[in-house]
């Protein structure tokens, strides 16, 4: 996982995640998607950055509220490239 003290804590902040998955700013391969998911060992809550496989490129750790509020903006993108 991520390095553990830079957890995203608010909407903004998600969607500047979200935004910068979606402009290809964090130079990943082959992302197909992002999920929102819960740690097995832990129950901790994650954003993560899929690939064309379902394996996982990269991955934020999330507040329990931005896991709650937050799952439409992860479902249905940020409708905010600037290309």
């Amino acid at each position: 996982m991520s390095n553990e003290t830079d957890i995203i804590t608010n909407l903004a902040e998600l969607k500047t995640f979200l935004i910068s998955v979606e402009n290809d700013d964090l130079d990943l391969t082959n992302v197909a998607g992002v999920a929102m998911a819960t740690n097995n060992k832990d129950g901790r809550r994650f954003v993560a950055v899929l690939d064309d496989e379902h394996q996982l490129l990269l991955s934020r750790w999330i507040t329990e509220e931005v896991f709650q509020t937050g799952q439409d903006l992860v479902r249905n993108g940020t409708n905010s490239k600037a290309h």
